[in-house]
């Protein structure tokens, strides 16, 4: 029997948080008390998507450093994710944050992917090995990806990054796996392709990440807020986390971020919409003060029809029902 689009986005969405609910107990699992594991997985919810529905008119859950796993890797403040790419490709992620530079021992032909100064132990051509092993067997699917050159590290490349992208493309066989246009396609255009935003000098013809710090920022063609620092708290990292934290001023910019891509049903720009903080404690504190009021703000306008873009996350593993609402926007 074949599943209608909105049975599809039902028992995707019942996937979704049966699989992120699974081991969880106490209030963690009393945020999905109807969740079960159902066959439809939810690595396929773009499938259940016509082909001429724009990127530009979806909600997209991402990750931000999407590789930072294993706090051995740069200590608890360079660690952001719980997942690997495998999982959150199965659990609905579509947007991946990733930050390189020179690979140690291959810095002529080769990218490591860092936070900061940190390598964060995998390749980048594992992550597009994945990538690709991901969309073959799931053809339906999109991601999108932020590639920048990540300074500070100890195998800084240089002006080289461009030479040794493009190698990625031609001599290492990746240039079919990327959309490389200067837009954002429909599903149909780009199905089981990465969808590349370039924060690096190049001339590509790609889409290109504005440019700015700390704040909210645009081009022609991305509306984006990462305000990832409250200026007033500046300075008060203490080595630890038993302080916890208040996440500053970030909801607010969240917040009208949200508020702006629901009234722009029309927009001719991508919504990229920061939920990470890295001010005053760890990464998961600041996404425990975060996190919370996006699901309540999630819960608050469920009925509302609307598109809020792309959502990049710290550890959406723990917060079950803000990826699944993220997603069940694109079935409202």
């Amino acid at each position: 029997m074949s599943l209608t689009r909105r049975d599809f986005a039902r028992t995707t969405l019942a996937a979704v948080a049966g699989t992120v609910a699974t081991g969880l107990t106490g209030a963690a699992a009393q945020a999905i008390p109807h969740a079960r594991t159902v066959t439809t997985p939810p690595q396929a919810w773009m499938a259940a998507l016509p082909d001429s529905t724009a990127l530009l008119r979806l909600t997209i859950p991402g990750t931000h450093d999407s590789c930072a796993t294993d706090p051995a890797n740069g200590t608890e403040w360079s660690h952001t994710q719980n997942w690997s790419l495998p999982d959150q490709f199965a659990h609905g992620i579509r947007f991946l944050d990733i930050r390189c530079n020179g690979l140690q021992d291959h810095t002529a032909d080769s990218f490591g992917v860092y936070h900061s100064g940190f390598y964060q132990g995998i390749s980048f051509d594992s992550v597009l090995d994945q990538c690709r092993t991901f969309l073959t067997r799931n053809p339906g699917e999109v991601l999108v990806m932020r590639v920048k050159k990540e300074d500070g590290t100890n195998n800084d490349v240089g002006s080289n990054f461009e030479r040794i992208f493009n190698g990625y493309l031609d001599a290492k066989g990746y240039r079919s796996l990327f959309w490389l246009e200067n837009r954002f396609p429909a599903l149909g255009e780009a199905r089981g392709r990465i969808v590349l935003i370039a924060q690096f000098a190049n001339s590509l013809g790609c889409l290109q990440w504005p440019g700015g710090d700390n704040g909210v920022f645009s081009n022609d063609r991305i509306y984006l807020q990462d305000r990832y620092k409250d200026r007033g708290l500046a300075g008060l990292d203490s080595g630890s986390s038993n302080f916890g934290s208040s996440g500053g001023d970030k909801f607010d910019y969240v917040q009208a971020c949200l508020d702006k891509a629901a009234g722009d049903p029309a927009n001719t720009l991508q919504y990229i919409n920061f939920t990470s903080f890295a001010d005053n404690a760890w990464p998961k504190d600041n996404a425990a003060a975060i996190m919370p009021k996006l699901d309540a703000y999630l819960t608050a306008h469920r009925g509302q029809a609307a598109h809020y873009g792309i959502v990049p996350m710290d550890y959406p593993d723990r917060y079950p029902s803000v990826l699944t609402q993220l997603i069940e926007k694109n079935f409202a």
